[in-house]
């Protein structure tokens, strides 16, 4: 039998790709149904203008995560008050694909060009936490430069930091170098202070924005209106 905390744990693997944050922790799934072995799971964002290439890549990676759950065969994720809701939903559920949903309207990078984007952002933004919480315990720029990743004590920023690493298929071995570039260049050490100050601004980017959109999603939804996985 299909459990909700399960179907919900799955979910919790999709981030907002802009956000780097769970849709569960961000309470963008607003409805979940199981029975038997289907699923249906219904999303909601803070604006019925977002993006419609993040807002797919989110449907996209939703129904991959709920048929990733032992025992689910079929699964249907709709987003809801969105104004390419229709476009986005068939696209996913039908199979078109991005490209035949919006046929004539997606000139540019690609989506998976648009989430290397994203991934790239997102591991300069968890580096400069990591490093953040590493300075404030005693450590200069300077050691930071020195240290390998089997210099760095557990904790739940590295173990995000080093997930950040492997989603670019960067070196997580313990001998790599902590601070490196998205393309996996080791920062010199005369440059790790500027290395960081831009990092610091992708970060509180990405912070931002985050907050602007729980803002938004609870104006337009009110509190805690959404369904969240329950830790514990």
């Amino acid at each position: 039998m299909i459990e909700q905390h399960q179907v919900l744990d799955a979910l919790s693997g999709v981030r907002d790709p802009e956000l780097d944050e769970p849709i569960t922790d961000l309470e963008f799934v607003s409805g979940l149904e199981i029975k038997d072995g289907s699923v249906f799971v219904r999303l909601r964002l803070p604006t019925y203008f977002c993006a419609p290439n993040f807002s797919y890549l989110m449907v996209a990676d939703a129904k991959e995560a709920v048929l990733s759950v032992p025992g689910v065969e079929k699964a249907r994720v709709v987003l809801e008050d969105h104004y390419a809701s229709d476009e986005i939903n068939a696209g996913v559920n039908d199979e078109r694909g991005f490209d035949r949903a919006f046929e004539g309207e997606t000139e540019g990078p690609d989506l998976e060009s648009l989430r290397t984007t994203f991934h790239r952002k997102a591991f300069v933004s968890r580096q400069e936490q990591l490093c953040r919480t590493l300075l404030a315990d005693g450590n200069s720029p300077a050691e930071l430069a020195e240290m390998t990743l089997n210099d760095v004590p557990p904790s739940p920023e590295f173990e995000t930091y080093l997930e950040r690493r492997a989603e670019l298929g960067l070196d997580a071995s313990a001998e790599a170098p902590l601070i490196v570039d998205p393309d996996g260049n080791r920062v010199p050490r005369d440059a790790v202070v500027q290395h960081l100050r831009f990092a610091r601004l992708t970060r509180v980017s990405i912070e931002g924005n985050a907050g602007l959109c729980r803002g938004l999603l609870a104006t337009r939804y009110g509190e805690n209106s959404g369904i969240t996985r329950q830790i514990g």
